[in-house]
């Protein structure tokens, strides 16, 4: 019996993919069912015009077999089967598809594509055995051959026995090493775990002996176990049934079938789209968050089939960086595919399923927050987070998708509120949206730069996250409405507080004085009408607020940014006149007296202060 070799590029290209193309070897299981799926799939398409086929789908299946004693694998299926020429061409030649020339042929456009594209998932098998063997009868043959192959010193091709029109690969399992157990492939739970993760949607059965027990007649409490075929995969995937035929609970037993959450789904959206790019997808928003999810071990992406054929578990081009929390799926018949399935090119039909999925979510949550308020609070409480970082990231280029779907706590409703609800309240003469930062919402309403603000009755933000206010920089405005800062030196609430503020000339020499006595600390000290019973605070000029130096000063590369300090103090509080009195009558005490509101004005706004032992001294001096 004569060998033939593989051609030098095929055997290259053999090596190469055993090693490297696939990144886990338990993918070749999933290769050879997708290659048995093809075969029958051929077989269909071939009786439509065959006469003298009848294509019963209950006759066509795909059956698994492990021989523990032998060490070997083997897979048959009933499909059309090969000639010798078929199996020469298809299995000689690597990178020879006979699927792909079958398609091409038949120009199948009717939504029944066959699955098998590039011909190496065959070679595949070679990750995990070091002989291969392929028994096969084609449906225009009485004969059958077989092809033999260790996959490094060519193939063998010679006249065999089969009765039934099929194909029966046979693998023998290479040695089990340090590192790898190749006897896992023959257990049954090992080999149901991969045909369940890749291959459960396969429209063909795939049936394999399994060890089940039942109670013995004499004693029940007695278990007898013996084998029993029985169909592993679903066959159905639900992203193919109609919308009507499905509930909520279907939905949900989906959800956690493919364990993408141990909570339950607010939301689930299910996609079905035949136009410029045909795909099925069914998208969940969860309930709470992953425990990893704000971390760098957290793996965003969607679960991508091709043909009901799982290809990656994560495909992370699918969804953008803020709506990572989405889970789901996505299946297409017009993904461009490269030499493993696992492989997946960048073209257009990808970016068009992403784009189209990017709106979907949008959609739903901007429904959900419309008609459903509740719902979407606790999406909200769970991911808003992600939301004002995807605002922030890439110097804004995503907040017009974003910024309707911001909520805020409000000074005056008590709760989260909307940027358009907000807007919907201003009041006539309202130019600005103002906000206020704080590590909780009850040290923000303690603030005393809020008092004018809340005074006069306009509603204030309350920022707790130290993301928000570095996303509102980013939005600068929303529906035409400035975001300003309580906090900001000029709030512009109306003209004549603004001449009031200004026009202080009677204490500037000691604003002067004081300011010397602080010299780098802050920028200006001056008198504010904002404030009502507290004597003082801080304010800040320029784009770095005082909230976001303490957010910058925490990170690992700090680089020690500050905002521009500016000590407000209210000439209306009694310590004012102390302080006038100072500066009349004792510089020392002035000083004193400086330094202790300087510190006080810190610790409001949660800085940490300069030189807290000086700090301790000056209070008791002015205790002694």
């Amino acid at each position: 019996m004569e060998k033939k070799q593989f051609q030098a590029e095929s055997k290259r290209l053999l090596e190469m993919m055993v090693n490297s193309i696939y990144s886990q070897k338990e993918i070749f299981l999933r290769e050879l069912i997708s290659n048995a799926s093809d075969a029958i799939d051929k077989m269909y398409y071939r009786s439509l015009t065959d006469d003298s086929l009848e294509f019963e789908q209950e006759k066509y299946a795909v059956f698994i077999e492990a021989n523990k004693d032998a060490r070997t694998l083997t897979l048959k299926d009933t499909g059309i089967g090969m000639t010798k020429a078929e199996l020469e061409a298809n299995l000689g030649t690597i990178a020879k598809s006979g699927s792909l020339a079958f398609k091409k042929e038949n120009e199948i456009k009717d939504g029944h594509d066959i699955i098998g594209q590039f011909g190496v998932g065959f070679y595949a098998a070679f990750m995990v055995a070091d002989k291969v063997s392929v028994l096969s009868r084609s449906v225009d043959s009485e004969e059958a051959f077989r092809w033999e192959s260790d996959g490094t010193d060519g193939y063998t091709i010679e006249p065999a026995e089969k009765n039934e029109v099929g194909t029966e690969i046979t693998l023998h399992l290479k040695e089990n090493g340090d590192e790898e157990s190749f006897d896992d492939y023959l257990e049954e739970y090992r080999l149901k775990q991969i045909i369940k993760k890749y291959s459960d949607f396969i429209r063909y059965p795939i049936k394999m002996n399994v060890t089940v027990s039942k109670p013995n007649e004499e004693n029940e409490d007695e278990y007898t176990e013996f084998q029993e075929e029985q169909t592993i995969n679903s066959m159905v995937p639900i992203w193919r049934k109609n919308k009507s035929e499905l509930t909520d609970d279907d939905y949900e037993q989906f959800y956690q079938d493919k364990r993408y959450g141990f909570d339950k789904p607010l939301e689930h959206i299910h996609v079905a789209v035949d136009g410029a790019v045909r795909y099925n997808a069914i998208l969940f928003i969860p309930e709470s968050t992953p425990f990893d999810y704000y971390s760098k071990e957290f793996e965003k992406g969607l679960e991508l089939y091709a043909n009901g054929v799982l290809i990656m578990e994560k495909s992370a081009e699918l969804v953008p960086d803020y709506f990572s929390f989405v889970k789901g799926m996505v299946d297409s018949e017009d993904l461009s595919l490269n030499i493993s399935r696992e492989m997946l090119q960048h073209d257009r039909q990808l970016q068009l399923i992403a784009k189209n999925i990017k709106s979907k979510i949008k959609s739903q949550l901007k429904t959900m927050m419309k008609k459903e308020p509740e719902k979407y609070e606790t999406f909200y409480k769970a991911f808003g987070r992600q939301l004002k970082f995807g605002v922030y990231n890439d110097f804004g280029a995503n907040k017009d998708d974003l910024q309707d779907l911001l909520m805020f706590y409000s000074s005056t409703e008590k709760k989260l509120v909307s940027l358009t609800d907000y807007v919907s309240r201003m009041k006539e003469d309202q130019t600005q949206i103002y906000y206020a930062t704080g590590e909780s919402i009850d040290r923000i309403a303690k603030l005393p730069q809020t008092e004018m603000v809340a005074e006069q009755g306009y509603e204030i933000l309350y920022f707790t996250e130290d993301v928000d206010e570095f996303a509102i920089k980013m939005l600068r405005s929303y529906s035409e409405k400035e975001f300003t800062s309580v906090s900001s030196s000029d709030l512009k609430l109306n003209d004549e507080n603004k001449e009031e503020e200004e026009t202080q000339p009677e204490h500037t020499e000691m604003f002067t004085k004081m300011k010397e006595i602080l010299s780098g600390k802050v920028k200006d000290v001056r008198a504010s009408k904002r404030l009502k019973t507290h004597p003082v605070f801080l304010a800040a000029d320029g784009e770095i607020t005082l909230e976001m130096e303490k957010v910058l000063q925490a990170m690992p590369d700090n680089q020690h940014v500050k905002a521009e300090k500016v000590l407000e103090l209210n000439s209306n509080h009694e310590v004012f006149k102390s302080l006038q009195h100072a500066f009349d009558t004792d510089e020392e005490k002035l000083s004193l007296y400086t330094n202790l509101l300087y510190s006080q004005a810190l610790l409001i706004e949660g800085l940490p202060l300069e030189d807290p032992v000086e700090f301790t001294k000056d209070m008791c001096k002015v205790m002694i």
